[in-house]
């Protein structure tokens, strides 16, 4: 009887061990470190990509601090794409003052022209049909090597990064679970995950971005129990599980219940959020180890009392309570 308690007391030191384990990455090994803790405050700057720290400035000068999460998109406009290359500078430059990188790509659909626009007729928001997505994930097809081709153009800035030690959380065809994008809403093992898996091999395999995190990212729908499940991908295939909440019930013990589960015992975060979890609510679920304020939104969802309020809270962290890369 001992030997056996002797084994089951081992096992679980085994694997709680398992779960925590070391990252080639620090900034996965930071995340461990304050999970459970402390969340890191961040803002998304979104278009134009020419002035690629506009939001991240505005909150410095609310509540002087600058969030601990910047984050840039590669876009999908003439002006912005042709403008890559200044939101990649600032990427490196954030990373050097110690905040966390994040890169978005709002990328045009494949079967449409690049540049496009965000409408449902060509742009991020048109869909493709059952047979089209078909060639698009079939290695060697036309409509394949132009997504390839694409993507080959964001791996250029994304080496840079590389080049330079930047490790980037790369959330690509975020929120899958939605119907808007053309490259979200596809259950079942040849829809949505399959592109996206597909993704992660050409981009970690093929063009060695050994920099890039994975974000596995899904929105609050009502169906987000299933969801969470449904378009989950393989686990070799993520470094970060997050959440977008913006349904009205907000930050609901139920979501956090929900990715908790589903993490497996990764990082987990909030992805993109309108209204700010207040410092009160992070007490309570202080797994998140991130959020992230879409854009402008963080200024016409929040009262400045409330920026303030949430940059200056003790288990939240800017920029200046970052402990720096080792570079």
């Amino acid at each position: 009887m001992k030997k056996a308690y002797t084994f089951i007391f081992l096992f679980t030191l085994s694997a709680s061990a398992g779960a925590q384990s070391k990252s080639k990455y620090q900034v996965v090994n930071f995340f461990n470190s304050i999970s459970g803790k402390q969340t890191l405050s961040g803002i998304h700057n979104n278009e134009p990509n020419a002035e690629p720290v506009r939001r991240t400035n505005r909150v410095d000068s609310i509540t002087g601090h600058f969030p601990a999460l910047w984050s840039g998109d590669f876009l999908f406009q003439r002006e912005n794409i042709d403008n890559r290359q200044i939101m990649i500078n600032e990427a490196v430059r954030e990373w050097k003052k110690g905040a966390v990188i994040n890169i978005m790509w709002h990328a045009c659909n494949p079967a449409s022209e690049e540049p496009c626009g965000w409408d449902n007729g060509h742009g991020v928001l048109s869909k493709l049909s059952d047979e089209q997505w078909k060639q698009l994930t079939t290695d060697g097809s036309e409509l394949n090597k132009i997504w390839k081709a694409r993507i080959d153009e964001v791996c250029y800035y994304l080496r840079q990064l590389k080049d330079k030690n930047v490790e980037v959380l790369w959330r690509p065809m975020h929120e899958m679970n939605i119907n808007a994008f053309w490259w979200a809403g596809r259950p079942g093992p040849d829809g949505t995950i399959k592109l996206y898996q597909m993704l992660h091999d050409y981009m970690v395999n093929k063009k060695k971005l050994t920099n890039l995190i994975w974000v596995w990212d899904i929105q609050d729908l009502s169906t987000l129990a299933d969801d969470a499940k449904r378009y989950k991908p393989a686990p070799q295939y993520w470094d970060v599980a997050a959440l977008d909440v913006y349904d009205h019930s907000g930050f609901t013990d139920e979501k956090y219940k929900i990715m908790q589960q589903a993490c497996d015992g990764k990082p987990m975060a909030i992805g993109e959020c309108e209204v700010f979890p207040s410092a009160e609510k992070l007490y309570a679920q202080p797994k998140w180890t991130f959020f992230m304020a879409w854009s402008d939104q963080e200024f016409k969802c929040n009262t400045i009392e409330q920026i303030k309020a949430i940059h200056t809270a003790p288990n939240v962290l800017t920029l200046d309570k970052m402990p720096g890369w080792k570079q």
